[in-house]
């Protein structure tokens, strides 16, 4: 059985909202600070998202090196949102098939590796909301870096 109730709020959020100290995970494991880019599988279309989306994220650190295949996800997903929207308006998502009119088999196809990506990228704390639910013990010399985000 998985978890109940909404995904958590991220850490990053939890501090800027001003929550009780005492409901925020200083062990929450924390990315290395290095430089975020697309990954350069990326689609032409997800690169244009990722680049109106991801300097926001990365300036509040809500994007980090490990969050980059779940956001490009995130990206590529908007990117086929858009492009289904525009086969919409121009025909239809049905195609013909052995027992009448059916849904493109492709798009089950592409939500059913999304579904799987985003539960395992939960599993491994991959996501902000995610990751501040597991608890890691801090190094001496991280806990400068815990009392920083608590203050």
């Amino acid at each position: 059985m998985g978890k109940r109730g909404p995904a958590a709020k991220p850490t990053a959020l939890r501090v800027l909202h001003g929550d009780r100290p005492d409901r925020i995970n200083t062990h929450e494991p924390a990315p290395p600070m290095q430089d975020i880019t697309c990954p350069d599988w990326a689609s032409d279309a997800a690169r244009a998202i990722w680049a109106r989306l991801a300097p926001g994220l990365i300036e509040r650190r809500v994007l980090t090196p490990w969050d980059t295949d779940a956001f490009l996800v995130l990206c590529e997903a908007l990117a086929r949102y858009r492009a289904a929207t525009q086969l919409v308006n121009g025909s239809a998502l049905l195609v013909q098939g052995g027992s009448g009119l059916m849904k493109n088999p492709a798009l089950q196809v592409q939500a059913d590796a999304e579904r799987t990506f985003l539960t395992f990228a939960a599993r491994f704390g991959l996501t902000p909301s995610d990751r501040q639910a597991i608890k890691v013990e801090v190094a001496d010399g991280d806990h400068d870096r815990a009392n920083r985000l608590l203050s």
